[in-house]
């Protein structure tokens, strides 16, 4: 038994017995032979078996036991990979590397994701386990400061025009074999035996310019197939290609120096799939180029420069690189903000489509959040630097969206299953095929003689230009069949898909943490939303003003819409707000706040007053314009002598709407009530409605009181009975799983910080309108904007790329499962065969490409699409 050593490094220990906690979870692994962890140094030694034990189960352990294992994420581009094969065989690869805790490669993006152990590996040492598979990693800094998307686009773009210059090299050399073809198949007799003025053979003039062909397009598909057969012990499609290519090739110069007498000659057809299959990658690596625009253009879309604000006043540019947080920088109208930071002058208006979706442009003021590369429209603003470089908003929307282009949907491991055994399948079925042609020409030739296409291929008995041997048409049967059945567009159904539905959602300010999470959205049966901050604006504001007459002679009235009869000049909503307001603008509680800040609105004159005393959990005792006042509730009232029942009416009409009724009162008696509400967001209502017309259960958890969660679902259209109210955040996630219990899928909505346990325990947790925080470790997803319809809006991004996913995997599988029949049968020219094989991919690709014209504002549609509607 061999064994590993992993050094770890680990956070959040406060104690020695928080390292002995963590050993103990360590050595309670099957396959850990010893672990030790010191507390003095944050460090541990892990000995393990890998093959019963993986360095991500430690990194399970540690986290499981409440502490946090030190780890560093890479990704790495990666050039050569031609199928799903070889993404699989350099994820293996990767994740065999000692420190590599896991690895997801995308073969539509190029790409590998790799969390890995710092402590025991680098990024040199990923890059030596991709080139030890044979694959060309595109190599940056090995502190991650350079610029990775420079790199990788310079890769991307030198791969385009490699295969466009090969494929035109090899297209100048066909076209002369190509005529030659369709003079042999339509004109037979019209091209010379021999090479006009010489007795060479004409076929050496069909060799001379297919062995070009052969050499220098073929030379890939030869030297990836010797790294998959004997380095990686795999077969790949570029195993397909050599094989169908060079037997085409091989059996031409066989008959061409006599050995097969009479047999026929294929060097146009050996050189046409090697143009066909190179043109394919060709315009592949076009499309995977255009698939990956959406982050690019965001990126694009950051400030190259920024003016800096000296301490003296005055101002210089600086390059991008240079801005570091708590700098002041000037932005001026039209001008991209360089960086995150908050406002510390100025006031503007600020477009933030490019990171939200939301076309209006949003207000800015001092002490306002703003989102660097989002643009300045119309005043001078000057933004104090609160994020550089990666912890920007804009670059952690792309690692999100990388990460969740890397992590691929549980159907792609359906379309893996198949890839793994494809390739064996397809040879040992071609061996197959070929060997019955060989054997029982008669027989199949019976059978297959009355089909339509019999008597247009090359290769029956009945062809133009004359019959051929059994081994000639057992040679191209055995061709046909392994050109026709590439895997490679059942490996881009997938992820092109998912790239596109991933980037669709970042345009439109919804984050999904993965390919998986993606898929998962789709099945969510109940969405559950906290209410502060989520159904409601999470801030206390004044909505109601009503005053109450309590003369002593019996008539008392309460007001209807603020006014009364019989009203006294001292009896008006601006009167009794005015004394609420002033008499608590000495307290900081946010209902107080609310009370002041509604009167400012409106316009009145708020007053210090002339003394204050806060009564703890009653109100605020204060003296204003040398008035005695009192704002609070029934029992602040009632211990200073004021009867609050004139207004218990007015009082429990206000609680019964979900509102905070206050009394007010002046030199002893009752003058009016003051009502503060966390106000229901616009757009709540529609959100719920458009949930439940899906058929989706819509609840609500809360740890507000039962009376105002009640009245703020009824106004949202929440059924009262699916509303938990007085649930302490801890206890959330107890409720979700509960609603979970009998195996309903749940979406919780909440705020992603409060709500952080009750999104781990849902089916998906969404974090709802957390500004330029897009990495809440808690959620699936992440909605930046505070609206409740993009909940609508992940739902549908979900189902639109599930559905692409299918309309891909349907074509893929149908066009094989269609065409290596055909192949089989002998009903397909090798030449025909590898078209066919290199436009599938480009096929399942352009499909998935359209689907970027998608907008979450309605459901996918794919008629409406193939119409050309929105």
């Amino acid at each position: 038994m061999s064994t590993t050593t992993a050094h770890l490094d680990v956070r959040g220990m406060s104690c020695a017995n928080c390292s002995e906690t963590v050993s103990e979870a360590l050595r309670s692994l099957d396959g850990v032979e010893e672990a030790n962890v010191n507390f003095a140094t944050d460090e541990g030694s892990v000995t393990y078996d890998p093959e019963r034990v993986s360095l991500g189960d430690i990194y399970d352990a540690v986290e499981s036991a409440g502490y946090d294992p030190v780890e560093a994420t890479a990704s790495i581009g990666i050039s050569d990979m031609t199928c799903a094969n070889c993404a699989e065989t350099n994820r293996e690869a990767l994740e065999s590397t000692p420190g590599v805790v896991r690895a997801d490669v995308n073969y539509a993006t190029d790409e590998a994701n790799v969390v890995y152990n710092p402590a025991d590996a680098s990024r040199t040492d990923l890059y030596d386990a991709v080139e030890s598979a044979g694959y060309t990693p595109v190599r940056e800094d090995e502190s991650g400061d350079g610029d990775e998307e420079d790199a990788r686009d310079a890769a991307r773009n030198a791969e385009i025009r490699r295969q466009k210059r090969l494929t035109l090299f090899g297209a100048a050399l066909s076209v002369p074999l190509l005529a030659m073809l369709v003079f042999h198949l339509f004109a037979p007799g019209v091209l010379p035996e021999t090479v006009p003025g010489t007795d060479l053979p004409f076929g050496w003039v069909a060799f001379a310019l297919a062995t070009p062909v052969q050499v220098v397009l073929g030379r890939e598909f030869y030297e990836n197939s010797y790294k998959a057969l004997v380095k990686n012990r795999t077969a790949n499609m570029d195993v397909l290609i050599a094989l169908g290519s060079s037997t085409a090739y091989l059996y031409s110069v066989v008959a061409l120096l006599g050995v097969l007498p009479n047999a026929g000659l294929y060097f146009d057809t050996a050189a046409l799939i090697l143009v066909f299959i190179t043109l394919g990658n060709y315009l592949e690596a076009r499309s995977k180029g255009r698939a990956s625009d959406a982050l690019r253009k965001l990126l694009e879309m950051e400030a190259d420069t920024a003016t800096l604000v000296e301490d003296d006043g005055t101002e210089r540019e600086v390059p991008l690189d240079d801005v570091d947080v708590g700098d002041r920088l000037k932005v001026r109208p039209g001008e991209k903000i360089p960086t995150d930071g908050v406002v510390v002058s100025g006031e503007s208006a600020v477009d933030e489509s490019m990171v939200t979706g939301e076309s209006v442009p949003v207000s800015k003021s001092e002490g306002d959040e703003v989102v660097g590369s989002t643009v300045n429209q119309n005043g001078v603003l000057v933004v104090e630097a609160t994020k550089v470089g990666a912890d920007t908003a804009i670059q952690q929307i792309v690692e999100t969206v990388k990460e969740a282009q890397s992590r691929q949907p549980e159907i792609q491991n359906f379309a893996d299953r198949i890839s793994a055994y494809f390739v064996p399948a397809v040879i040992a079925n071609a061996l197959f095929w070929g060997g019955v042609w060989f054997a029982f020409p008669e027989a199949l030739a019976t059978f297959v003689n009355g089909l339509p296409l019999w008597d247009v291929v090359v290769g029956g008995p009945a062809a133009a230009g004359g019959p051929v041997s059994n081994f000639e048409f057992a040679v191209l049967v055995f061709a046909s069949s392994v050109l026709i059945a590439c895997p490679c567009a059942l490996g881009l159904a997938t992820p092109a898909a998912t790239m596109v539905g991933t980037s669709i959602g970042a345009q439109n300010g919804v984050l999904f943490k993965g390919g998986d999470i993606l898929e998962r959205v789709r099945d969510v049966e109940t969405v559950v939303f906290d209410k502060t901050g989520t159904l409601t604006k999470g801030e206390m504001s004044l909505t109601d003003v009503v005053v109450v007459d309590s003369r002593t002679d019996g008539g008392e009235t309460a007001a209807d819409g603020g006014q009364l009869t019989g009203e006294r000049p001292d009896r008006t909503e601006e009167s009794v707000l005015r004394l609420a307001a002033s008499a608590e603008s000495g307290s900081e509680h946010p209902l107080a706040q609310a009370i002041v800040e509604g009167a400012r609105e409106r316009g009145l004159d708020v007053t210090d007053p002339e003394s204050f005393e806060n009564v703890p959990g009653h109100g605020v005792r204060a003296t204003v314009d040398g008035r005695d006042v009192l704002v609070g509730n029934r029992k602040l009232l009632s211990d200073e002598g004021v009867d609050p029942s004139p207004a218990e009416d007015e009082l429990r009409r206000l609680e019964g709407e979900g509102k905070t009724a206050m009394l007010v009162a002046a030199d002893g008696e009752l003058v009016g009530v003051v009502a503060d509400a966390d106000t229901v967001k616009e757009s709540a209502a529609a959100a719920v409605s458009a949930l439940r017309e899906r058929g989706i259960d819509v609840r609500m958890i809360t740890g507000d009181n039962e009376r105002t969660a009640r009245a703020v679902a009824e106004s949202v259209g929440i059924d009262p009975e699916n509303v938990r109210a007085g649930v302490l955040p801890d206890d959330k996630a107890d409720a979700v799983e509960e609603i979970q219990s009998d195996g309903s899928r749940a979406m919780m909505v909440g705020d992603g910080v409060n709500d952080a346990p009750a999104l781990a325990a849902a089916f998906v947790g969404v974090a709802i309108g957390s500004g330029t925080d897009v990495a809440i470790e808690a959620a699936d997803v992440t909605l930046m904007r505070d609206d409740p319809r993009d909940v609508v809006k992940a739902i549908r991004v979900s189902e639109g790329t599930l559905s692409k996913i299918q309309q891909n995997l349907f074509w893929a599988l149908g066009y094989n499962a269609a065409m290596i029949p055909l192949a089989s049968l002998g009903l397909l020219q090798p030449v025909l065969a590898a078209a066919a094989m290199a436009f599938s991919s480009v096929s399942v690709l352009t499909n998935s490409m359209l689907f970027r014209r998608y907008t979450p504002d309605h459901d996918y549609r794919l008629l409406g699409f193939l119409r050309g509607e929105d």
